[in-house]
């Protein structure tokens, strides 16, 4: 059976969200998911079956001060409010079908990286009592996050080590697969100065993930040309958002949120034929 592989970006899996609704409006399940940081964060409400729940989130609180703003650093060590994040919004406001999550079949896996060796590891997300802390900790970019601690070890946002977890499918014996990414097909990663200035803050203490951090473009460019490699010989459907629809990590603009949504969506739809033979 096929599987799904998400890439990570914050808000730009916004785009995969409209991917992944149109899998719903089709009737497209698939029995295996990976993914990185926000990509597999959003795909807890695929698993769930709940249509446009991502969407709303970012609709409603993007500009919430208590979802993303610089106070919460002094209450969840995050410009990020984990604690409004990952239990008010789904306990709350914006409820989660804990039910049918936890009844669907299909696996979900998610990548992170271990803040002490520097190595990858995956697990499966349907873990009913430290679920929310395995995304967090996914999530966690360095600097941005502190490290999260999940079963007594201290983790990291799992896009430093493997952005696009392809291989991580194919290992698992998913010889086809969707690859949804959220950079635009000409896309290049290259060296960063904040990752540059990341490292140097985490050098004392985590060394292997500064390390991670200066060498992560190389192993980004490398996943994104094995998963170019995987559909020249047709074993896997790429989605991207093009240039026009393309967002920022940190998007504030809720139209342009919109746009890059419906343009997964559409594209989804445009290709739906090619997902479904996936499965044949």
């Amino acid at each position: 059976m096929p599987a799904l592989v998400l890439e990570g970006g914050t808000f730009r899996p916004l785009f995969s969200c409209g991917v992944m609704d149109a899998l719903l409006d089709s009737g497209v399940e698939f029995p295996y998911v990976v993914g990185v940081s926000a990509g597999i964060s959003d795909a807890t409400s695929y698993i769930a079956k709940q249509k446009g729940r991502d969407l709303e989130i970012i609709k409603r609180f993007r500009h919430d001060k208590r979802y993303v703003g610089f106070r919460n650093i002094f209450t969840d060590k995050s410009i990020f409010g984990r604690k409004f994040i990952y239990e008010t919004i789904p306990r709350e406001l914006v409820l989660f079908d804990n039910d049918t999550f936890y009844s669907n079949p299909a696996q979900l896996v998610v990548g992170i990286t271990n803040a002490k060796t520097g190595e990858m590891e995956y697990i499966d997300k349907k873990d009913p009592v430290n679920g929310h802390i395995l995304l967090q900790a996914t999530c966690a970019l360095p600097v941005i996050f502190p490290p999260i601690i999940y079963n007594g070890k201290q983790y990291y946002d799992g896009g430093l080590v493997d952005s696009i977890p392809a291989k991580k499918a194919m290992k698992d014996g998913h010889e086809k697969m969707l690859i949804v990414l959220t950079r635009t097909k000409d896309y290049v990663k290259t060296e960063s100065s904040a990752y540059k200035i990341a490292a140097a803050v985490l050098k004392k203490k985590y060394p292997k993930v500064a390390e991670r951090l200066l060498t992560r473009h190389i192993r980004y460019n490398k996943e994104v040309e094995f998963c170019n490699q995987l559909e020249r010989e047709g074993k896997a459907v790429i989605l991207r958002p093009s240039a026009e629809t393309q967002i920022e990590s940190l998007e504030k603009d809720i139209a342009k949120i919109e746009r890059v949504y419906q343009y997964g969506y559409d594209l989804a739809m445009e290709n739906m034929d090619k997902i479904k033979a996936l499965f044949d």
